[in-house]
C-alpha cells in the first residue's frame, strides 16, 4: 500500500510538473510568435500606409516602431493603452500626439516586460521612433521622475515631446502599485 501511495504520488507530481513546463513553454511561443507577427504588421503599415492589424481579431495595430540602440531596444508600439494591448507591446495613449505630429506623444508599457529598460535609460541616452510614414524622429532624454498616478496628467505641448511611463518600482513583488516610472525626452530637430 505504502508503494503504490509513493508511485502515485510520484506520477501525480511528474504530470503537474510537466503540465507547468507545457504551459510555461506555450506562453513564451505565443510571445514570439505575437512579436513576429507585429513586425510583419508593421512593415505591412509601411508599405501600404496604412494601420494593419497583426491577426483578424486584433483590437489593436502597430502605430510606431521604437528603438533605443544603446540598449538593444527594438519594440512594435500599438494603439492603445488597454491591458490586452499592452501584454503584447508598449501603446500609444490615443489621447497623446502621435509621433510625427508636434505636441506630447506619450508611451505606456509594462516595468517587467516591455518597458524593463526605463529603468537603464540616462538623461542625454537617444531614443528612436518610426511612423507609419516611415520617417525616424529622434529623442533625447531630458530627465527621469517618479510620481503618483493619480496625481498625472497629460500635459498639452506645442513642441514635440516624448514621455515613456510604466508602473514603479521596476522589482516589486505585488502588481498593485500606485507610483508611476516617467522618462521625458525632447525631439532633437532635423
Amino acid at each position: 500500500m505504502k508503494e503504490w501511495l509513493l508511485r502515485m504520488t510520484a506520477f501525480v507530481l511528474l504530470v503537474s510538473g510537466s503540465l507547468l513546463f507545457a504551459d510555461g513553454c506555450w506562453i513564451k511561443a505565443k510571445a514570439v510568435l505575437a512579436q513576429h507577427l507585429l513586425h510583419r504588421a508593421w512593415e505591412h503599415t509601411l508599405q501600404r500606409g496604412e494601420p494593419t492589424k497583426a491577426w483578424p481579431w486584433a483590437d489593436t495595430w502597430p502605430m510606431a516602431r521604437l528603438r533605443v540602440e544603446r540598449l538593444g531596444v527594438d519594440l512594435i508600439v500599438l494603439e492603445g493603452e488597454s491591458g490586452e494591448v499592452l501584454a503584447f507591446g508598449p501603446g500609444h495613449i490615443p489621447r497623446s500626439s502621435e509621433p510625427s505630429a508636434d505636441g506630447h506623444c506619450v508611451l505606456a508599457g509594462h516595468r517587467d516586460t516591455s518597458f524593463r529598460f526605463l529603468q537603464e535609460l540616462q538623461v542625454d541616452d537617444s531614443i528612436s521612433l518610426q511612423s507609419r510614414d516611415g520617417e525616424w524622429y529622434s529623442y533625447s532624454v531630458r530627465a527621469t521622475a517618479i510620481g503618483e498616478a493619480d496625481r498625472l496628467y497629460l500635459e498639452e505641448s506645442d513642441l514635440p515631446c516624448l514621455t515613456l511611463l510604466t508602473c514603479y518600482p521596476f522589482a516589486a513583488l505585488d502588481s498593485r502599485t500606485n507610483l508611476r516610472y516617467l522618462v521625458f525626452a525632447d525631439r532633437i530637430p532635423g
